[in-house]
């Protein structure tokens, strides 16, 4: 039995084909990750299984009275309090409670057997969890929903959808106004889910924990891979492989009959063997080699090197109209550190951030910055701030007077605006090449630190690996904010927690931090035992003892990591003939200097990692 048959589906937006005869099927509580690049169709296509957009050709079908869940395009708004405002998405359960006013008593014993059928009871309970999973506690909770920002009032949206328990569930983005607690308690709620999902995503971490198949909707059709997103990318890795050598066989068997041809045409002695010959090629499979889409690169610029600390704060306050949000925050930043912020929403992961890169002023202490420190700063709300009927290469003119249009259109193409891209108005970009340029933006005068506030909201899934590539290659410091788990996982290799008014060092990894959010979460169980507790708590205490080891060990592991790509970029420039030239002498004696030290440090960061693994051995 099938919940959802999509049989040759065309759907086209302006002209333009998205889908060309596509077919997908799902199944009663089957949990799909959509994914493609970006205006490949994934959101339109959620609006034809919606009924909001028709189709152009095919159809679909939904079984019989099957209820849809889709967050509200508009956020909600209002007086109401967000608990008054997700219940009201169980329409059933409102209806029947308004009827039982004046219903009459054979009527009202029915409407009381279904409201005990729906679990009317415990609705206010199934609303406040999800609403607490999603960042709002108590209070929030009782407030009017028209009092938060959009952002969070997308967030009670989202929860009214949750809330009403649909037979498919379709999400578009749902981690877009996230943050990473949020969008950890949304992986485990999906899986949980008994109701079948569609969900389009770019977060990786979402498709490999959360969903159960990969629709991959590309060049107008679709096709359905199980599991999450990594086996997606390994099947899929090996067909191009099998496809890309059968293609070279076919292509070589053509050239080895063409050359048997073209040599024994003309003599009539072999005629009918060269006439087989032809048939033979034409009976040839036309096996095309896989085109892959051209790769996103993204590429920052080099920045100088400065001595360490290259920023440090010393008993910091910070906040808005003289009251503090942040205090007693005393930390420092190297050239070499790629740190993430941990904490909900609203804790003062962007207020830090803001103080950072000098768009904040500190209220108490003391920030102490090495001279030439540049730092670059991207936040997603920057995109409100382009002028529309700017292009690329205009807002860059402005940032950088003195550029000539080369080494403007130079900067842009880093991130993928091409010459086409850079020359249109800012207003007609999408949402991930807004981010592109305000990326280009926030690196144009190559910075020593770069603090990226929710750099991939917007980005697809090729995107966000080639800034995770790039922020590798990256010679300065990265301080990150964000609610995508695998950048995170693959880029910090430090921690600050904000939270409780202050920030510091958390010595654990995401994979404790997740589990110490599902502890704060669960509630206390009356049918767990002592020795339960007693278990997980030994376990805990055994994680935080090694925590620190565990922590010096990665941060030595990272530093090899960045100084073995230094030296390689040190021997290439010291290979190249040009570097000799009259006049470079002290560009020679600079680079010979910091290879010798690269060595120094390679070794003292080797004798930390041993002795931290040595450690970690003996403690375990």
């Amino acid at each position: 039995m099938s919940l959802l048959v999509i049989a040759a589906l065309t759907l086209r937006v302006g002209g333009r084909t998205l889908l060309d005869r596509a077919d997908l099927t799902v199944a009663p509580g089957q949990r799909v990750g959509l994914v493609g690049r970006n205006g490949a169709g994934k959101s339109t296509l959620l609006k034809a299984i919606a009924g909001i957009v028709p189709p152009d050709g095919g159809e679909i079908r939904l079984a019989a009275r099957t209820r849809l869940g889709q967050v509200a395009q508009e956020a909600p708004s209002g007086d109401g309090s967000l608990l008054d405002t997700v219940l009201a998405a169980d329409t059933e359960r409102l209806f029947l409670l308004a009827e039982a006013g004046s219903a009459e008593p054979m009527r009202l014993a029915e409407i009381h057997e279904r409201l005990r059928t729906i679990g009317a009871d415990a609705a206010p309970a199934r609303a406040a969890s999800i609403l607490a999973g999603l960042g709002f506690d108590a209070a929030a909770q009782a407030r009017p929903v028209g009092s938060f920002s959009g952002g969070w009032r997308m967030r009670v949206a989202l929860a009214a959808c949750l809330f009403s328990e649909p037979d498919l569930l379709l999400l578009d983005e749902p981690t877009n106004h996230l943050d990473l607690e949020a969008t950890l308690w949304l992986e485990n709620w999906l899986a949980r889910f008994p109701g079948a999902a569609i969900v389009v995503s770019h977060d990786r971490g979402l498709l490999d924990r959360a969903v159960e198949a990969i629709a991959h909707l590309d060049h107008g059709r679709i096709s359905l891979t199980p599991g999450g997103y990594e086996e997606f990318v390994r099947i899929r890795t090996e067909r191009a492989a099998q496809q890309a050598r059968a293609a070279e066989r076919v292509a070589a068997e053509r050239v080895r009959i063409q050359a048997f041809v073209d040599r024994f045409r003309a003599q009539a002695s072999k005629a009918r063997q060269a006439q087989s010959r032809l048939k033979a090629l034409a009976r040839l499979p036309a096996i095309e080699a896989v085109i892959e889409d051209a790769p996103t690169r993204f590429a920052f610029p080099e920045p100088a090197r400065l001595a360490p600390p290259i920023l440090a704060l010393d008993g910091v306050a910070v906040g808005y109209d003289g009251e503090p949000v942040l205090r007693n925050v005393s930390l420092t930043v190297d050239m070499d550190d790629r740190i993430a912020l941990l904490g909900a929403n609203g804790n003062g992961k962007s207020t830090l951030a803001k103080l950072l890169a000098g768009r904040l002023e500190p209220l108490a202490g003391e920030i102490r910055r090495t001279g030439k420190l540049r730092v670059g700063y991207f936040a997603q709300h920057q995109a409100e701030e382009l002028i529309g009927d700017e292009t690329s290469v205009q807002h860059m003119a402005r940032a950088l007077p003195r550029a000539t249009p080369p080494q403007l259109r130079a900067q842009l193409a880093r991130f993928g605006l091409d010459a086409d891209r850079a020359s249109t108005p800012a207003s007609d970009l999408s949402g991930g090449e807004k981010a592109r340029l305000l990326l280009a933006l926030a690196t144009r005068e190559a910075p020593q630190l770069l603090i990226l506030d929710e750099p991939t909201n917007h980005l697809d899934i090729d995107a966000r690996e080639a800034l995770v590539r790039a922020l590798a290659e990256f010679a300065g410091a990265v301080l990150l904010i964000t609610h995508d788990r695998h950048l995170v996982e693959l880029v910090a290799d430090r921690l600050w927690l904000v939270a409780d008014g202050t920030v510091r060092n958390y010595e654990g990894d995401l994979d404790e931090y997740r589990s110490l959010l599902a502890d704060r979460a669960r509630p206390a169980a009356r049918d767990t035992t002592p020795t339960k507790r007693d278990d997980r708590r030994e376990r805990a205490d055994a994680r935080a003892a090694t925590a620190p080891l565990r922590r010096r060990a990665k941060d030595a592991e990272a530093r090899l990591a960045r100084l073995a790509a230094e030296r390689k970029t040190l021997e290439v420039r010291l290979a190249d003939p040009a570097l000799y030239a009259p006049g470079r002498v002290e560009e020679v004696t600079a680079a010979n200097t910091r290879l010798a030290a690269i060595d120094r440090e390679a070794s003292a960061a080797e004798a930390e990692w041993l002795a931290a693994e040595e450690a970690l051995e003996i403690a375990s």
